[in-house]
This record gives structure tokens, C-alpha cells and sequence, in this order.
């Protein structure tokens, strides 16, 4: 029966690949990829050449059963990859590991990138004790679950679009109070990688004039 490893990419600094995930990409046997043209870029760079298939947030339903047994059937391991990051934040991945421990498949998750713990350990919020919400509902329950949010005392963790963070930032203000401190990291590992630390009136003031470009991590500390 084959295995599978969920293998963190690079966020954007190629230095960020450790050596136990090169290992595992140069011996596997597949990797199912969330993108095949970006993980092909990817892995030129890195001298890689690993067989690759798609497998993403658009087709993990109807090819779910298909990858288990394929899975299963090899001979080797069989990597599941994201865009960026570690799978499952935020990224596909959740089904694919549940459907294979239900199948008695060993499953195995390196240690590498993942961008809200450089973005939180940077913010200088405390990072003790804190909550990761992703990305917020975008209509139905939005409201409700920034409502929700508001009386949280542990500092939050949101990931947000550059076009979409202004009225984010403008809806935390109104919800959360405009004095609650915050902090946008862009670009985590990259060349423009960039914090900005302040109230939420400040932040929104900042975004309103300045748009904001590339991946985005908000944090925000709890309710006092």
C-alpha cells in the first residue's frame, strides 16, 4: 500500500524548501498538485521531475474516490503539494487526508512554510494563545461571524485578497472598534515582504490610499 505526504512549498523564497521535502520530492512516485503549470515551474527550479496530476478545490470532489485508490495501489509514497504553504491551510487537502486514514493509508505531513506564523510571530500581537480563521465568509454569515469575532480575547489570524483587505480592514474598524491594533503582512518570504502595524482606523486610512498587492495575512489582537 502506498503513503501519502502532504509536503510544504515555498511561499517565495525557493530557500524555504527544506532538504526532508526535496527528499521526499525526488522519490515519490506521483504528486498530486494544486496547480501542475505552477508546481512544473517549481520544480525546474529545483531541479525536479516528479510525474505530476492535478488535484485542487475544483475537482477534489469528483476525483476523491479515483486518488484514494490510486494511492493505495502504489508502490511508493505519493505527495499532495499547494500553490504555496503546507496543504490543508486554507488549500486543499482535508478531504484527501480524511478519505485516506479511513482507508487505512498512512498519512504524513512534513514541517515547512506556512505564512500566518511568520505574519503572527512578526505582528508584535501576542502569539501565546491565538485563532486562525482563514478566509472569512465572503456573504452569507459574514456579519454574523465578525460579530462572533469581535468578543474573541485571543489575537486572530485572517487571510485576505489585496483587492478585498480596504473593506475588511473598514468592517473590522466598524465591528471590532477602530483603536483595536493590527497588523498587515505582505509578501510573507519574498523579496517585498512588508509589515504594517497600527490601529484599524490607521490601517484603513493607510489601504485607502495605498493599494495593497500580493498575499496578504491580517492580524488582529483580541478583545480586551
Amino acid at each position: 500500500m502506498g503513503k501519502l505526504v502532504l509536503v510544504p512549498t515555498p511561499l517565495g523564497n525557493l530557500e524555504d524548501i527544506t532538504l526532508r521535502s526535496l527528499n521526499v520530492l525526488k522519490n515519490c512516485t506521483l504528486v498530486l498538485a494544486e496547480d501542475t503549470r505552477t508546481t512544473g515551474k517549481l520544480f525546474h527550479l529545483l531541479g525536479l521531475s516528479a510525474p505530476l496530476q492535478s488535484y485542487h478545490m475544483h475537482n477534489e470532489h469528483k476525483v476523491l474516490e479515483k486518488t484514494v485508490e490510486r494511492i493505495a495501489q502504489a508502490a511508493g509514497t505519493v505527495a499532495l503539494v499547494t500553490d504555496a504553504g503546507t496543504p490543508g491551510i486554507s488549500d486543499p487537502g482535508f478531504l484527501l487526508v480524511r478519505a485516506c486514514i479511513g482507508a487505512g493509508i498512512e498519512v504524513e505531513t512534513l514541517p515547512g512554510p506556512t505564512a500566518f506564523v511568520p505574519a503572527l510571530v512578526s505582528s508584535g500581537l501576542p502569539s501565546d494563545r491565538f485563532v486562525f480563521e482563514g478566509f472569512l465568509p465572503l456573504k452569507k454569515g459574514r456579519q454574523t461571524r465578525l460579530t462572533e469575532l469581535a468578543q474573541e480575547k485571543r489575537t486572530l489570524v485572517l487571510y485576505e485578497s489585496p483587492h478585498k483587505i480596504a473593506k475588511t480592514l473598514a468592517e473590522l474598524a466598524v465591528v471590532f472598534g477602530p483603536e483595536r491594533p493590527a497588523c498587515v503582512a505582505r509578501e510573507i518570504s519574498k523579496m517585498h515582504e512588508t509589515y504594517h502595524r497600527g490601529t484599524l482606523a490607521e490601517l484603513v486610512a493607510h489601504f485607502a490610499v495605498q493599494p495593497a498587492k500580493g498575499e496578504l495575512v491580517l492580524v488582529v489582537g483580541g478583545a480586551l
